[in-house]
């Protein structure tokens, strides 16, 4: 697992949280990353796909939190909520990321930036989605454990 690429989760929580918050135009929120040099140390490509793909599949993503979320998507917490949403766009659409990988940024990423407790909530709901999104990876996973 690169930093690079954690650097570019983290910088796409904030980048997600402050389009949620502002209605700021993607491109206007990614030139400000990266004038004030914010992608140091980021990999800014998969920074770019987070930011602009989380909002493109939007729809896509929010059905499959609504499936597991205990309240409307648009109830949870903000930054859990970007963090969910990166989350559930790596679920579906990267299987080349591990699903363990997936949750495990997930979890750091809350207890980076969330409340107390919230990594166990996003542990939660990204590990039902996972269950349901990437049923032949684990299964797979299962299978090369128990042989």
């Amino acid at each position: 697992m690169s930093q690079a690429k954690t650097n570019a989760r983290k910088c796409a929580v904030q980048a997600l949280y402050q389009w949620q918050m502002s209605g700021d135009s993607l491109n206007r929120i990614e030139t400000y990353f990266l004038e004030e040099e914010l992608l140091k140390g980021a990999q800014k490509n998969y920074f770019s796909e987070l930011l602009h793909g989380v909002p493109q599949q939007l729809d896509i993503l929010d059905a499959a939190l609504t499936e597991f979320v205990d309240r409307p998507v648009e109830k949870i917490d903000p930054v859990e909520r970007a963090i969910l949403r990166i989350g559930v766009y790596e679920l579906i659409k990267r299987p080349d990321t591990p699903y363990k990988v997936i949750i495990n940024e997930g979890v750091n990423l809350a207890k980076f930036f969330g409340a107390e407790g919230s990594h166990k909530y996003v542990n939660g709901i990204l590990d039902k989605i996972s269950q349901k999104h990437r049923a032949v990876e684990i299964a797979a996973k299962a299978g090369k454990a128990g042989s």
